[in-house]
């Protein structure tokens, strides 16, 4: 896999997770390949990569967009992270051995450092990257599939959000009590409660995300096959 491609799709990620990139943005492929000084065929493939993974739309007649998180995403998100992540905390709380749990230990180690330091987009990294340890701690192989195409927009939502950093680690640390004492009731209980907490106010910020009519964006993000 070439170089460049790499480094244009990690970038443009990057940019978009940051809010340097906000959603609704139109993306105009020869303006990024001039700007990151490249052809204009690693961007499309990047483009590509970030279509996949949601963060990039293609719209007919209109180009690339970032993409919209309307309130509807946002909501339509938290429906599928309270139902995988519940099943993954509890699968975790059931199966997770003393190297699984050092592992979630470490990342929570790393969020109460960003914390600590403020660093807004230390917290959101190592947050996010708690959740995708609870999941590929859980031993199902098919969830972690299913979730992995999830883990850059949970990412993204951490920083488009700003969650109360102190609260977040308070809850992850509960959820870990529960996940270590291997009480998958309890760990399934802490997460919904965890996940559910953010919903309202995530929703609601939702509607300042996007700069263009996502409407239009939307009704035609599901055409391209």
């Amino acid at each position: 896999m070439s170089t460049a491609r790499e480094t244009v799709y990690a970038t443009l990620k990057e940019r978009i997770i940051e809010g340097d990139l906000h959603p609704g943005q139109r993306l105009i492929e020869r303006d990024l390949a001039a700007e990151l000084e490249v052809s204009r065929v690693p961007v499309r493939e990047a483009l590509g990569r970030l279509e996949a993974e949601r963060l990039v739309v293609l719209v007919p007649r209109q180009g690339v967009l970032v993409s919209p998180f309307t309130p509807q995403d946002v909501a339509d998100f938290f429906d599928v992270r309270e139902s995988l992540e519940v099943l993954a905390a509890r699968l975790t709380a059931q199966r997770a051995d003393g190297n699984g749990l050092a592992a979630l230990r470490a990342v929570l180690d790393q969020a109460d450092e960003a914390t600590r330091r403020r660093d807004a987009r230390a917290i959101a990294l190592a947050n996010a990257a708690f959740h995708t340890a609870v999941v590929a701690l859980s031993g199902n192989a098919l969830l972690v599939d299913m979730m992995r195409p999830l883990e850059a927009r949970l990412r993204w939502l951490f920083r488009l959000t700003h969650y109360d950093p102190e609260q977040q680690c308070a809850e992850h640390h509960e959820l870990y009590q529960a996940i270590a004492a291997h009480d998958s009731d309890a760990a399934a209980d802490q997460v919904l409660r965890h996940i559910h907490a953010g919903r309202a106010r995530s929703v609601e910020l939702a509607a300042t995300w996007t700069a263009v009519d996502p409407v239009a964006a939307t009704r035609t993000r599901r055409r391209r096959t």
